[in-house]
């Protein structure tokens, strides 16, 4: 009688229950695929970018503090991600404080793999090409130095008596873009100065007597080659179109006409202290005024020293980088015009 009981109230449980419950199951299966994938994806690369940025890792920071500060700069897809990584990976007391060096194309299990093994850089400094001197102060911060070194060490007048400093007029103020970007071995006793020193001297012997000339042949002073290099550098990143950037804005100098370049444009408004505005009139507002700016805007690269001294052989007096990161050349304005409205759209908008 008992059993018989007992059959009765288990099928009185209704079968659209069952079938939620199983619904329920399998929901809850995919789920957890779909946030699996998800997971995995959230740890792969930003992008395919190279360009190291250097991440200060402080003593003491919590997993939470050093993922954020990895998305904020870019070089993570998710410090969510980077947190369940870490911890579930027993990572968290494994993370060594320093110096980094990231880019956005290391994923975040080869960034954490250098954290937990302790890959620093603190016995090198490092500047990088494309770098403007704002960006530098901040970097060199980062690697130890107060403000007043760091002024110090960025004072021109403590560097005329180098041969590299013949080329820089006397009346500029400033080492934008006299610096040769490259990592400089360093003891915790190493003035910066003296690695701005050795920075100098490595831009020296890349003006040789032939990158002169060149740029003489083209009507350049060679302190007006590096102005027009560091242009270049910020523009294009390709040696190829680099070339014929260089090219193009040539063209434009012997023709009378504005560089039209909006990174001058964006340089000048660091130079006041205000945000991005192609309207601000600064001396390195080349959409305003004609002829080069007054000083370079960031460091050059060997690349674009080199295809500012040998220009494309082309005609054209426009470009344009799309969208896609294609850059398209015209010889008039109506060409330049249509390819601005075919390919720039996000990038063509102002910031």
């Amino acid at each position: 009688m008992t059993k018989f009981n007992n059959r009765q109230k288990y099928r009185k449980i209704p079968r659209r229950v069952w079938f939620l419950l199983l619904g329920l199951i399998i929901l809850f299966l995919i789920s957890v695929v779909v946030v699996r994938k998800v997971y995995y994806v959230l740890l792969e690369p930003v992008s395919n970018q190279t360009k190291t940025e250097l991440v200060n890792i402080r003593l003491g920071s919590t997993v939470k503090q050093i993922a954020d500060l990895l998305d904020s700069d870019h070089l993570i897809k998710s410090s969510w991600a980077a947190q369940l990584y870490i911890n579930s990976n027993n990572y968290h007391n494994k993370l060594q404080a320093g110096n980094y060096l990231f880019s956005a194309n290391m994923g975040t299990i080869q960034i954490v793999n250098d954290l937990v093994n302790g890959r620093v850089a603190t016995n090198l400094v490092t500047i990088l090409p494309g770098t403007n001197i704002f960006k530098l102060k901040a970097d060199f911060k980062k690697y130890g130095y107060n403000q007043a070194q760091i002024n110090n060490a960025l004072n021109i007048n403590n560097y005329r008596n180098l041969k590299v400093m013949s080329f820089v007029p006397s009346n500029v103020n400033t080492l934008e873009g006299m610096l040769w970007p490259d990592s400089f071995e360093r003891i915790s006793t190493t003035p910066l100065s003296t690695i701005i020193g050795e920075s100098l001297n490595e831009m020296g012997q890349h003006l040789t007597p032939s990158i002169q000339a060149s740029f003489a042949a083209e009507g350049l002073t060679t302190y007006q080659g590096i102005i027009l290099a560091s242009i270049i550098e910020q523009e294009v990143s390709n040696p190829s179109d680099q070339a014929k950037v260089a090219q193009v804005f040539l063209s434009r100098l012997s023709h009378g006409m504005n560089l039209g370049s909006d990174v001058t444009a964006y340089y000048g408004d660091l130079t006041q202290n205000q945000p991005p505005n192609l309207g601000l009139n600064t001396p390195y507002n080349t959409l305003l005024h004609k002829g080069l700016p007054p000083t370079p805007i960031s460091t050059i690269s060997a690349s674009s020293l080199w295809a500012t001294s040998h220009p494309a052989n082309t005609n054209w007096l426009y470009f344009v980088t799309g969208d896609n990161g294609v850059t398209y050349y015209s010889s008039t304005l109506a060409q330049q015009q249509q390819n601005t409205a075919l390919y720039c759209h996000k990038l063509c908008s102002n910031p």
